[in-house]
């Protein structure tokens, strides 16, 4: 199975980080539902181009946290998630996208007033179109 994960080289965050991050907002969103299997972890590296070590991690973080399980011999499913998981998901993924935009308008010298006025022609404009 081929799940679409991009890898940005020019991100701060580290890989294995941005494909758990990417896995976990696919399983939150309903996009990957209980019981899919996921790639190996040799097969995802290779889809990706980066190391079965930094798959791996990522695989490992997000068995920990209870959004992926493995069976031994017959590979790595999505879990069953509880609706409280998936919303605090939901919002961590968020909160995090909106913290690094905030950085980046931070580090170009926008202040406080034009980032607020951005968002809100970005609410705007996005809830007028429908996303």
């Amino acid at each position: 199975m081929k799940i679409p994960i991009h890898i940005s080289e020019d991100s701060r965050e580290p890989i294995y980080h941005q494909v758990e991050m990417q896995i976990k907002t696919m399983i939150a969103s309903g996009q990957l539902k209980p019981g899919s299997s996921l790639p190996s972890i040799r097969a995802l590296a290779s889809e990706l181009g980066c190391s079965v070590i930094t798959t791996r991690r990522a695989y490992q973080n997000l068995e920990a946290s209870g959004f992926i399980k493995t069976a031994q011999g017959k590979g790595t499913f999505v879990r069953e998630m509880e609706t409280t998981m998936k919303e605090e998901t939901k919002h961590k993924v968020v909160q995090e996208g909106l913290e690094k935009a905030i950085e980046q308008g931070m580090q170009v010298g926008i202040s406080e007033q034009e980032l607020h006025s951005i968002f809100r022609d970005i609410m705007v404009k996005k809830f007028k179109n429908g996303g």
